[in-house]
């Protein structure tokens, strides 16, 4: 199936919040002819948007090709947290990995996050910045580890801005009975995903990027000069950069076959009011719970709940959205039940096997990276970062992520369909229990 045109119109946003929301969109001619340039970056989200921009910065010529519209896949779509360190928690990286290659890690996801905080002040991006994510544990047995990485992260990561909540605290904090413990942290964030990625999209422009929508790419092909191939064009480059993440296909088999592309579904509500949003969330955090399937939620700009959840067990989306992800929203929210929902929208992210991200050096002179797991705002930025500083001859720190194992999924893209659904099955009866 193709995830590009499965579930979208071509060259069109999702119905989204966001996307009604959105500031500054700017549309890009598409690739007609054949152009150089010392890099050839293929896909808008927020990897290629920053390795665009990083390399821009550096000197580079660069072409950025973009299958449909900047922002458009998960980077357009997704809850919008700029969460800390990697997508697994400390105790899990030093068990994979040991103690200071764990801390390494942690501070390279530490970068990423700080490096979406610099861009966002550097480049003045109007995306409602806000700190602080909070993450709450639906089952009173596991409250214990939330208190125990509060205290590893302090002691063994010198990491401060995370404190424990109990359950009196976390309920206050959320207005619902559905938690009973949890972590907030105030050095994490939150922010207007695609405004976000069109942010970045203008910066790479000033910068000297050159941007092509409604490009889709056929082929990179490998060799001492890439060329990257789309219908009506190519780009004969030094460098090529891969950022496709869920929507990759088969662009990329290396890549592919270690990244599982999945869907989530995304629900705003009605404006509720300043008063009854912040009776929902307090503080006005992000909010991620303990559930596979995550339930994510957060307030937008103008008083609406935004809720993510619901599992999806094929890549076409449910003909009713809406229903999808109002049903988890109700089990944690049940005095919503009266609200209406505005805007219903779904999207494509991918995951790993080890929920940490895919970085590959294709050839001497193809990188690319996917596969964040749920943690792409703040990774796929950095991802971009690290491919730029290897295209420009510095590339430890890329090949340190590279290093980083990520098994293929077995049976190949082929199988991807079945394992989804078998998965999401066992994953969706053990959020039950």
């Amino acid at each position: 199936m193709d995830l590009l045109t499965a579930n979208d119109r071509a060259g069109e946003y999702p119905p989204s919040y966001y996307a009604v929301t959105a500031k500054g969109i700017v549309a890009h001619p598409s690739l007609q002819g054949d152009l150089q340039a010392d890099v050839c970056v293929v896909g808008g989200g927020y990897t290629g948007l920053s390795a665009a921009l990083h390399l821009a910065q550096r000197g580079y010529s660069v072409v950025l090709l973009e299958a449909q519209r900047v922002g458009f896949g998960a980077s357009g779509r997704n809850g919008g947290q700029v969460g800390s360190g990697q997508r697994l928690e400390p105790d899990a990286l030093e068990k994979l990995f040991g103690a200071e290659r764990a801390k390494t890690l942690w501070d390279m996801g530490e970068e990423a996050k700080e490096t979406v905080k610099s861009l966002v002040a550097a480049h003045s991006i109007a995306c409602d910045l806000k700190p602080g994510v909070l993450h709450a544990e639906l089952r009173p047995r596991n409250v214990g580890a939330y208190a125990a990485e509060v205290e590893k992260l302090r002691t063994a990561y010198n990491y401060d801005k995370i404190e424990f909540l109990d359950r009196d605290a976390v309920r206050a904090a959320l207005g619902t009975t559905a938690y009973h413990g949890g972590t907030l942290d105030r050095g994490a964030a939150h922010l207007h995903p695609l405004n976000y990625a069109l942010g970045l999209a203008q910066a790479c422009v000033e910068a000297g990027v050159k941007i092509f929508e409604n490009s889709r790419v056929t082929e990179v092909r490998r060799g001492s000069k890439t060329i990257v191939r789309t219908k009506a064009g190519k780009i004969t480059a030094g460098f090529a950069v891969v950022g496709c993440n869920g929507y990759l296909g088969d662009l990329e088999p290396e890549v592919a076959a270690r990244a599982m592309p999945i869907n989530n579904f995304i629900v705003a509500t009605e404006p509720l009011g300043r008063e009854r949003a912040r009776a929902l969330i307090r503080d006005d955090v992000a909010v991620a719970d303990s559930k596979f399937v995550v339930n994510y939620f957060r307030l937008s700009a103008d008083h609406r709940l935004l809720f993510g959840g619901g599992e999806s067990y094929g890549y076409k989306f449910p003909k009713d959205i809406a229903a999808k992800a109002r049903n988890p929203m109700l089990q944690i929210y049940p005095q919503l039940k009266d609200v209406k929902i505005d805007y219903a929208w779904g999207g494509t992210l991918a995951i790993t096997r080890s929920r940490l991200p895919a970085f590959r050096r294709l050839s001497e002179n193809i990188f690319a990276a996917g596969g964040y797991s749920g943690h792409g705002v703040a990774m796929a930025t950095l991802a971009g970062k690290l491919m730029a500083e290897a295209i420009a001859g510095t590339a430890e720190r890329f090949d340190i992520m590279a290093s980083v194992p990520t098994p293929r999924f077995p049976g190949g893209t082929s199988m991807r369909w079945p394992l989804l659904a078998l998965a999401m099955s066992w994953y969706a009866l053990r959020d039950r229990l």
